[in-house]
């Protein structure tokens, strides 16, 4: 070949790598090969950036030119932006997308602080932006803050921001509640006590939601429900049983709180029969619903677990009562969104449920126990001491389920059909004919439908939830634990729509360096133990000096027997050689870690370039064996 036709060759291959870098920066694609499918809009946003009806604006804020901004923002920021690159193609002109860089003392700067953005003070002493504002005509609806410990979440959190900017109204909440968890609507008579305010779990809900209130004796449910809550429901028309039963079968969400024993009804029992009345019942079911559904609940047991046991004041002091469940990080699925960012959480004699294995319905752990839980029977609560309780426990080494979510279609604990009115009253006091039973209705979810069951409703109570102080003549609260974010979360997850609760939290794109951590944690046992020895020595030591102080000093100056003097002594020469050998050990560690560095950049150097050789090795190879032949 001339040199001439090796220069257009070169030439053509040079316009041709042009060219194709030109087609892909304007017609991009991109293969996810991440486990989870980080990069990849889930189908639950693609169907919701189908519903959207007019165009909505996003301006996406990042003080990208602030000098010194750590790594781990910028990395961020680059994924959101990517993330909502996607919304934007995937929408097809419905979404505008800005990109906005607020420097300091600029027009964006104060067009973030004016939209709401929660500007975060740097050590630098300049002010970092990094939210998101959508607005779509008079709407407007932001993310202040993209935080780290929510990008499991990045997509949802997008997701529940383009919904919520969508709807002008407030979402229907239907409310049946045994509890007391709002005031009565009727004002008191004259002389009698003012009634106790709504629990601040309900002023929770009333922020987001418009709620409507369901009684037990109703027959029906009211209309344009978007999500319903029932908690310790207690002699409910079985029409209405029908309604609920109907509601989920037509996709709507529901919350469901039942409880084998309720504290609550306790303690107003004890009341009653200081007035001689009936004492209330204090368990709560649904049978024909949950039977229906494959859910499997016992309300005569209660969940019990040492592990999780709480500290409870009693007569006989201190004791930790193993009902009453105070629950860590641990037991939440930080993989679920209503129970992502929980911290603890406490259980008043709960219950426990689980789901007959099925190919239509699944379910999701939300709250669990240890597996040292074991079942008690709840009529042994009212006698039974709790130290002796404690030795009642039998675990069987699972976890028990307290809280989960059910998805999947639904079958109808109605199987005949809505139940049949009761027979009228005339004028003259007879029964008339009763009314036959209306038709079938439906029989399965028309729609995959979402249950949230809980098997406790003390939780939601303010007792168990907040502390109320006065603060300069003003009521302030105090949460004393997660509960109130539970019961927030759940209800507002629910209330999104269908498209929204498809959405899974994903991974992150921080990947921690395993290898790196093991050999860490393997040179951490090895000195660990010399290390408590030494300090165990150095307690012993600095004992026998302040006992000395105590009987013996001349002057200002402190006079040490010969004992503690050599005692002085060995201690030292002993840390010495702890710190030597310490020394060696993280010397060891750095050589390691340094070696497995120059592994990982020698093969991120040398594996494509590699792969390319070889690869043209073998197209010459073969092109000259064809010309031989």
């Amino acid at each position: 070949m001339k040199i001439g036709e090796k220069t257009s060759l070169i030439l053509l291959l040079i316009a041709a790598l042009v060219l194709i870098n030109y087609l892909f920066s304007a017609y991009p694609a991109k293969i996810d090969l991440t486990e989870q499918r980080i990069y990849t809009l889930s189908d639950g946003t693609r169907n919701l950036l189908t519903k959207i009806e007019e165009p909505i604006s996003l301006q996406f804020f990042f003080s990208r030119s602030i000098e010194g901004l750590p790594i781990q923002f910028k990395n961020y920021a680059t994924r959101v932006e990517e993330l909502l690159r996607q919304y934007e193609s995937v929408a097809d002109g419905s979404i505008q997308l800005d990109i906005i860089n607020p420097e300091p003392d600029s027009d964006e700067e104060e067009a973030a602080a004016r939209s709401g953005l929660s500007g975060q003070n740097l050590q630098t002493g300049q002010v970092l932006y990094f939210g998101l504002v959508a607005a779509q005509a008079d709407n407007q609806e932001t993310i202040p803050f993209f935080t780290t410990n929510r990008e499991s979440f990045l997509e949802y959190d997008i997701s529940q921001l383009l919904f919520t900017i969508q709807q002008f109204d407030k979402a229907r909440l239907g409310l049946l509640s045994g509890l007391p968890l709002k005031s009565p609507a009727m004002p008191p008579m004259p002389g009698q006590p003012q009634p106790q305010p709504d629990q601040v779990v309900v002023q929770e809900w009333e922020k987001t939601f418009e709620i409507v209130e369901i009684q037990p004796t109703d027959t029906e449910l009211p209309g344009n429900l978007d999500v319903l809550a029932v908690i310790h429901p207690q002699g409910l028309d079985p029409r209405l049983v029908y309604e609920i039963d109907q509601f989920v079968l037509q996709g709507g969400p529901l919350f469901l709180a039942l409880d084998p024993s309720s504290r609550h009804f306790k303690d107003q029992g004890g009341q009653n029969q200081m007035f001689g009345q009936p004492q209330p019942n204090v368990t709560s079911n649904l049978p024909s619903l949950l039977a229906a559904w494959g859910v499997e609940f016992d309300p005569q047991q209660v969940v019990a677990d040492n592990a999780l046991a709480s500290q409870v004041v009693t007569n006989q002091g201190n004791v930790r009562f193993p009902v009453w469940l105070t629950l860590p990080v641990d037991q939440f699925n930080q993989d679920l969104l209503p129970t992502s960012t929980l911290k603890t959480m406490m259980m008043i004699e709960s219950g426990s449920f689980s789901l007959v294995e099925s190919e239509e319905l699944e379910v999701t752990p939300m709250v669990q126990t240890t597996d040292s839980a074991g079942n008690v029977a709840a009529m042994m609560l009212n006698f039974t001491p709790p130290n002796e309780l404690a030795r009642q426990i039998s675990p069987d080494g699972e976890a028990k389920m307290l809280a989960g979510l059910i998805h999947g279609t639904f079958r109808t604990g109605f199987p005949g059909g809505r139940p049949a009115d009761p027979p009228a009253v005339d004028d003259e006091g007879l029964a008339t004919e009763a009314t036959p039973e209306v038709s079938a209705g439906l029989t399965e979810s028309v729609v995959p439908g979402t249950v949230i069951l809980v098997m406790d409703t003390d939780w939601l109570l303010d007792s168990y939830s907040v502390r109320r102080l006065n603060f300069l003549g003003m009521t302030a609260l105090e949460p004393l634990n997660d509960n109130l974010s539970f019961g927030s979360s759940s209800i507002e997850y629910l209330g999104g729509s269908e498209d929204l609760i498809s959405i899974r939290s994903k991974g992150t794109t921080l990947r921690p360096f395993k290898v790196v951590q093991n050999m860490e944690m393997a040179a951490q046992q090895r000195y660990q133990v010399e290390l408590e020895e030494v300090d165990a020595r150095l307690r012993e030591v600095q004992n026998q000096l302040n006992q000395l102080a105590s009987q013996q000093t001349e002057g200002r100056r402190l006079v040490a027997s010969p004992e503690i003097q050599k005692s002085l002594e060995e201690y030292r020469a002993q840390e010495a050689s702890v710190r030597a050998e310490r020394r060696k050990i993280r010397k060891a560690l750095r050589e390691g870690i340094e070696r497995l560095g120059t592994i990982l950049l020698l093969a991120n150097l040398l594996i494509v370039p590699a792969f390319i050789g070889l690869f043209g090795v073998a197209f010459f190879t073969r092109r000259n064996r064809r010309q031989k032949d």
